[in-house]
């Protein structure tokens, strides 16, 4: 009975699972199969003398008219062309503000005959800039790809050589009482909560980094990447120490006895030996690194730039996953587009997963096997 309670627990969470990835491909997949959008016709009358208020209302004896007595109302009509607000009075400025439109203060005799017709998704997609909310949304991916590239490019390179010497000092120089108390402790890290490795990016090492480099950005690349460093190594210390300690001791003591350096011996021995194992812990953090989002939220400045300087702010495509998927419109194209980077990260992360287990591990397991 307790067998098959395990079987039919098993069963039903590996279908939860496949569901899961099925129901985030579909809504990725309704961007290219869904009905597309048509160019539409905008027409909007705003008229100086209409008005909602209720039958019968007298402004001299209801109230003022206007709030503030010092302001003009003056007209301002819109050319159907360039939709660029025309103004009839010399004496104020033309446009108020270019991203809102016309000054509130004046009023609008405005109408828009424009036949508006929608970017194609693959020419939007592979734009150089990612502003989803306006008249005319732009998903181009390429400022989130280079975000991603620098953050998890840093965190690697401080990353695993810091993981990996780490791992080599625990296998082979540290004494045993020292590796059971060190080994454990960085795999505890490894559960360590991510908002609280951001929260310390964001208050020490932001200001650190500000300080020696001087900055213009307190929070950039470099900020995340650090961040983002700190959750990999427990990952990578982990499992290379564990392909490290699996390289048969003889190997070792072959090398020692042919007069090699304990450091020799670990450096040119046992790390060439476990090097597949070595390599899938880089792995693991690269997945790690590319799809961690609170780290990159909090310190990486959170902005789209598509600069390759890493003193530069930047965003990643799980932070913006993260960041806007809790208020997007549901149904909507950039609602299809964030499951689209969805199931991008699932199939780059499934990708690296599986290089790990089913070609590193194979390889190195048949090497320790003498094959």
């Amino acid at each position: 009975m307790i067998e098959w309670t395990i079987r039919i627990v098993a069963s039903f969470s590996i279908v939860v699972i496949f569901l899961i990835f099925i129901f985030v491909f579909k809504e990725a997949a309704s961007l290219f199969y869904g009905k597309p959008a048509t160019p539409t016709t905008q027409t909007s009358d705003v008229d100086a003398t209409a008005t909602d208020e209720p039958e019968g209302y007298n402004p001299s004896s209801d109230g003022p008219e206007t709030y503030g007595q010092d302001t003009e109302l003056t007209a301002v009509s819109i050319d159907a062309a360039s939709s660029t607000p025309v103004q009839t009075d010399p004496d104020r400025p033309e446009i108020y503000n270019p991203d809102s439109g016309p000054d509130p203060g004046s009023v609008v005799v405005a109408r828009v005959d424009e036949a508006v017709a929608p970017t194609p998704l693959s020419e939007n997609i592979f734009a150089g800039v990612w502003q989803p909310v306006g008249e005319s949304p732009k998903f181009g991916v390429g400022p989130l790809l280079i975000g991603t590239f620098k953050t998890t490019f840093i965190a690697i390179l401080i990353g695993a050589p810091l993981g990996i010497l780490a791992a080599m000092f625990s296998a082979f120089f540290a004494p045993r009482w020292l590796r059971e108390i060190v080994k454990p402790a960085i795999e505890l890290l490894a559960g360590f909560p991510s908002v609280v490795i951001g929260f310390f990016c964001l208050a020490t090492v932001a200001t650190f980094i500000q300080d020696t480099f001087d900055t213009q950005f307190r929070l950039n690349a470099l900020v995340g990447g650090i961040g983002l460093s700190l959750a990999v190594i427990p990952i990578i210390f982990t499992i290379a120490e564990d392909a490290l300690s699996a390289v048969p001791r003889t190997l070792r003591e072959a090398s020692l006895a042919l007069g090699s350096t304990e450091w020799q011996t670990a450096y040119r021995v046992m790390l060439p030996a476990a090097a597949p194992g070595v390599f899938a812990a880089v792995l693991l953090g690269v997945g790690r690194a590319f799809g961690e989002t609170m780290i990159a939220i909090m310190a990486t400045g959170n902005a789209p730039f598509g600069s390759w300087s890493i003193f530069a702010p930047a965003r990643t495509v799980a932070a913006t996953i993260g960041s806007e998927m809790g208020e997007v419109v549901w149904g909507s194209e950039h609602y299809g587009v964030l499951f689209l980077l969805g199931a991008s990260l699932f199939v780059v992360s499934f990708g690296l997963n599986a290089v790990t287990e089913l070609y590193v591990k194979k390889r190195l397991m048949k090497k320790f096997q003498g094959a």
